[in-house]
C-alpha cells in the first residue's frame, strides 16, 4: 500500500486524480473523512465490492453507505429526492446525515446487503468531496478497519492495520474529527424513521421535517 501525504483543507488535484485513476481501475483507497477514515470503491462494481469485504474480512451481508461530493451528486446517482429529504440535505449536509434512498438497479444488490434502500450522506471533509467529484461519481466509505476490530482516525493505525493488503493507496490527511458515527435515519412515506442514533439528535431531524 502507498501513502501519500494530503493537506486536508486544500488538496493536490494530480493526488486526488491519481486516487480516483485507483478506483476507476477496480482498486481500493483508504481515505478521510469528516469522523473517521473510511476505504472507497467504486460501488457499482462487483468485484471492487468483492475486493473490499475481503480485505475487511467482512460479510457481505452487511449494507455498505455512499459518500458524495454534494447534494447535486446524490441526485445524478439516485434520482431526485423526496421532500423530506431534500429539507434533510440542506439542513445537514455537508455533515453527519446519513439518508437511506431507494438503490438504483445500477448499483449491486451485495452494496446494500440485498436491502432495496442505500445508504448515502456528503461529509464535510474537502478530500472527501473531492475523491468523489474526481470520481464522477458516488463512493463506498465503510470505515477503514478489519471487520469486528475498531475504527480509527489515526493514519499511521490504518498503515499498519492494512500494509500488505490490498488496499492500494492511504491518503493521510493526518488525524480526523472522530467523534460520534453520523445518525442514519430512512425516508419512507413523507417522513423519516430513526435507524441509528448518531452525531445529529433525533428530535432535531424530525424537527426539522416537521417544521420546514
Amino acid at each position: 500500500m502507498r501513502r501519500a501525504a494530503i493537506d486536508p483543507e486544500h488538496p493536490s488535484a494530480n493526488v486526488v486524480a491519481e486516487a480516483a485513476a485507483i478506483i476507476e481501475n477496480g482498486g481500493i483507497v483508504a481515505m478521510p473523512t469528516d469522523t473517521l477514515y473510511g476505504l472507497a470503491v467504486d460501488p457499482t462494481s462487483s468485484a471492487a465490492l468483492s475486493s473490499l469485504f475481503t480485505v475487511k474480512g467482512r460479510s457481505a451481508e452487511r449494507a455498505i453507505a455512499l459518500v458524495a461530493a454534494d447534494i447535486a451528486q446524490v441526485v445524478q446517482h439516485l434520482g431526485v429526492l423526496p421532500a423530506s429529504a431534500q429539507r434533510l440535505a440542506l439542513a445537514y449536509w455537508p455533515g453527519p446525515l446519513t439518508m437511506l434512498l431507494e438503490r438504483p438497479s445500477s448499483f449491486p444488490a451485495e452494496l446494500t446487503g440485498g436491502s432495496q434502500n442505500v445508504g448515502v450522506r456528503v461529509p464535510a471533509h474537502v478530500v472527501t468531496q473531492e475523491l468523489c467529484r474526481a470520481s464522477g461519481r458516488l463512493l463506498t466509505a465503510t470505515s477503514a478497519n478489519i471487520s469486528g476490530q475498531p475504527a480509527s482516525n489515526d493514519p499511521d493505525h490504518i498503515a499498519r492495520v492494512f500494509a500488505g493488503s490490498a488496499v492500494d493507496l492511504l491518503l493521510d490527511a493526518g488525524k480526523t474529527p472522530g467523534g460520534p458515527a453520523s445518525t442514519v435515519v430512512a425516508i419512507e412515506d413523507g417522513g423519516v424513521r430513526l435507524i441509528r442514533a448518531g452525531a445529529i439528535p433525533w428530535d432535531e431531524v424530525q424537527a426539522c421535517v416537521r417544521h420546514a
